[in-house]
């Protein structure tokens, strides 16, 4: 099922908190490209865990850029930090604009593909219109979480005291995926790490309830893809903001035996199924 592995070439662009790390995966001189996937991957994560998706864009003709975001991966930023709220979004939109100038992706359409925490990174630049973008596509994003009380008093107090202070990040990685090999290559991998701090914790959930609050102006096309047993993030969240956002912009589908990461699942040729159509249908040759 998975395609030959590819290398990306590496480069860095100026961030808010430091240099990004950015990673291509181009076609070859000779293919021309249907557009530019953009990968914005999670919590605690980095973007070389996504080689097999950006394998199968490559496969099916688009050209594929992902990004450490800061505090993660190999860029810099204090780990699982953010330098303040907002700074991820401006980000992207570095990203955005960097990939608007190269020369395998200038003219050709983009679409935002974001995981979790980098799925709401996505969703709240959208809402924001911090840039133009053709389409986007949301996996088991980060709309809802669920904090204890104690959670919830500290987070209505600390992000104003303290808000870089740094916490264990609490995610169960037994959790991440339903595939033994997945998790365990999860936790073996140096460069995740299960730092957060309090003014990142307090943004993902103010952010994730606000972008659900705001779905039905939602004019962006997208693909919302969640997983039903989701242990990670709320997929109630998923299921709401897909209830009120307009029908004919936003298609969603539950994968409901899936943990958190569908892209890593044994399952996750269903996921492929199901992208693949979606994509060539709004940017074929």
């Amino acid at each position: 099922m998975s395609q030959p592995p590819f290398q990306p070439t590496r480069s860095d662009l100026q961030g808010e908190a430091g240099m990004l790390a950015v990673y291509d995966w181009p076609l070859p001189d000779v293919t021309p490209g249907l557009g530019t996937v953009l990968l914005v991957h999670g919590l605690g994560e980095h973007a070389g865990r996504y080689g097999e998706l950006a394998a199968q864009l490559r496969s099916w003709g688009f050209i594929v850029r992902a990004y450490d975001q800061q505090g993660h991966g190999q860029s810099e930023g204090a780990r699982g930090d953010m330098l303040h709220p907002g700074s991820l979004q401006a980000d992207l939109g570095r990203v955005i604009d960097a990939t608007r100038q190269h020369p395998h992706s200038a003219n050709l359409p983009l679409v935002l593909l974001g995981h979790s925490m980098g799925g709401l990174v996505v969703a709240r630049a959208l809402a924001e219109q911090l840039r133009p973008v053709d389409a986007a596509v949301l996996s088991s994003p980060a709309l809802g979480a669920s904090p204890n009380v104690l959670q919830k008093l500290l987070l209505a107090t600390l992000p104003k005291l303290a808000p870089h202070l740094c916490v264990d990040n609490g995610l169960d990685a037994n959790f991440v995926a339903r595939d033994a090999a997945e998790v365990q290559a999860y936790k073996a991998d140096p460069r995740v790490h299960r730092r957060i701090s309090i003014g990142l914790a307090a943004w993902i959930l103010s952010q994730g309830t606000r972008t659900v609050e705001e779905a039905a102006r939602w004019s962006v096309p997208t693909l919302l893809l969640y997983a039903g047993d989701d242990h990670l993030v709320q997929a109630g969240a998923s299921a709401a903001f897909a209830r009120s956002a307009p029908a004919e912009v936003v298609q969603a589908h539950c994968f409901e035996a899936m943990y958190h990461e569908i892209f890593h699942d044994p399952e996750r040729e269903q996921v492929y199924s199901l992208l693949k159509p979606w994509l060539l249908a709004r940017f074929s040759a």
